[in-house]
């Protein structure tokens, strides 16, 4: 930002002290007690929320006005719904041009502001009513006959205000006409979407190999950006993702083998399950976590896996990787469903302290399900790959020999969940005519050999493909 911006903005800051009361009180103090109601509010992941605000408000008879400061500064004001006993709707304003001391000076151009310079010696004053022309890059204002720019030359200046413009709010603002049957105070509710709320849920596992399980705390991370603090709003959290409210699936990881068919004893809303917080305080620019899941003993194991593509052939070994596998099902797993988020792998060292092994991202995961998530690369495992041999049989027919090199540093031994891929990418059939280790074949794209490699040893597997066009 140039300076004179910095200098006309902080101008304007110093007029805020300068209103009468009775101007300031109109102004709506921003620290003021908030308006709201009984409040509730609905979080998706994917950043849309609803809020429902009840309020009890005194409303006159025939055609009226009424505000609801404090709502969302991201409210989408097309769905927005009203409802107050003997009254309908006639007409609704979104105010969002919100109180700043840029707004302020933008909106006194063309009128008369008094400005006060404070001499650096004597510490006088001296006033001068002064027009504002322009705030382009810079105040220009107009005083008597001559055009001054106000300049940030350190000297002690500050604007004061007549008032506070009609179309500038402290504070998000609705505004709604209705015509009402009969006056008198009653419930009025309002009802709408908005952006700038959202949660997640993020995963702390303490992996214990020697035991084979994991400790698993599960939290809802929930943000809030929207602009507005929800005071002891009854806070229900949705995981899934309904249609105009998704956004959000926890990195999207590829890490369900095999999905589950358990249900979560946990309150539903159609497909979606539910999270009810309870009344808490959602305050603006603020993340606040809440637990939801604490289970101990897990069985867990650590494997090793290595996809290779067709026709791939290095000349140099690679890391296989390293996973922790684990069942979310109600016997011997996590025991419920999993909203998507992130989960951090921890294990003690020797010293017995926790130490960060890895992290990955799962996708809203049903009870059952048997994961396998990849946690880093091993130092120790490594695979090379080699294309021995590639020759025509036919017109339509090709031969493929592969050999497959593991090796293992580790002081005990592992398998590697060795996987060929690529088995029909561009022809009919792919076929698996000689193998030194029988395989799996998961797919028509893939097939998968558990390699026992032994302690401080090595492995090596081989296999010739068949190609049918």
């Amino acid at each position: 930002m140039q300076r004179s911006s910095r200098f006309w903005m902080g101008l304007a800051a110093t007029s805020l002290l300068a209103l009468t009361p009775a101007l300031a009180q109109d102004a709506a103090d921003p620290n003021a007690p908030s308006t709201q109601g009984n409040v509730s509010v609905t979080v998706y992941n994917g950043g849309t929320s609803l809020v429902q605000d009840i309020r009890r408000l005194a409303i006159a008879s025939g055609i009226s006005r009424i505000e609801f400061p404090d709502v969302s500064a991201q409210i989408q004001p097309e769905t927005v719904s009203f409802a107050a006993d003997g009254a309908t709707i006639v007409e609704q304003n979104f105010d969002y041009d919100l109180l700043t001391p840029g707004k302020l000076m933008e909106k006194a151009v063309g009128e008369t502001i008094t400005l006060v310079r404070t001499n650096p010696a004597t510490g006088a004053e001296t006033r001068e009513r002064a027009k504002v022309l322009s705030v382009n890059q810079g105040v220009v204002v107009q005083i008597g006959s001559r055009i001054e720019v106000l300049r940030d030359d350190g000297l002690p200046v500050r604007a004061i205000f007549d008032k506070v413009p009609d179309n500038l709010r402290a504070r998000p603002t609705l505004s709604i006409t209705l015509d009402s049957q009969r006056a008198g105070t009653r419930d009025a509710s309002i009802r709408y979407l908005t952006g700038g709320l959202g949660w997640s849920a993020d995963y702390v596992a303490l992996f214990d190999e020697a035991k084979g399980s994991i400790d698993v705390q599960g939290w809802v991370t929930l943000s809030n950006s929207s602009g507005t603090t929800y005071r002891n709003a009854d806070t229900l959290l949705v995981a899934g993702n309904p249609q105009g409210a998704s956004g959000f699936g926890g990195g999207r990881g590829r890490n369900i083998r095999s999905a589950g068919t358990e249900t979560a004893n946990r309150e539903r809303l159609g497909d979606f399950y539910l999270y009810p917080v309870g009344r808490t305080t959602i305050a603006d620019r603020q993340t606040k976590q809440i637990n939801f899941l604490d289970v101990q003993g897990v069985p867990a194991s650590r494997a090793y896996e290595y996809r290779v593509g067709w026709l791939a052939s290095i000349t140099e070994p690679r890391s296989a990787d390293t996973v922790v596998k684990f069942s979310s099902s109600q016997s011997g797993g996590l025991g419920d469903a999993l909203p998507a988020g992130s989960v951090r792998f921890y294990q003690r060292d020797q010293r017995g302290s926790p130490q960060f092994i890895g992290e990955n991202a799962i996708d809203h995961t049903p009870m059952g399900s048997a994961l396998a998530l990849k946690t880093g690369e091993a130092f120790d495992v490594k695979v090379k790959t080699t294309v021995v041999e590639r020759k025509r049989l036919s017109a339509t027919r090709w031969q493929t020999s592969m050999r497959y090199e593991l090796t293992n540093a580790r002081d005990g031994a592992v398998t590697v969940d060795l996987m060929q891929s690529g088995l029909d990418f561009g022809w009919s059939d792919t076929r698996i005519a000689a193998e030194s280790l029988k395989s799996e074949r998961r797919s028509s794209n893939a097939v998968v050999w558990a390699v026992p490699v032994p302690a401080n040893g090595s492995a090596e597997v081989t296999a010739t493909f068949e190609t049918r066009y």
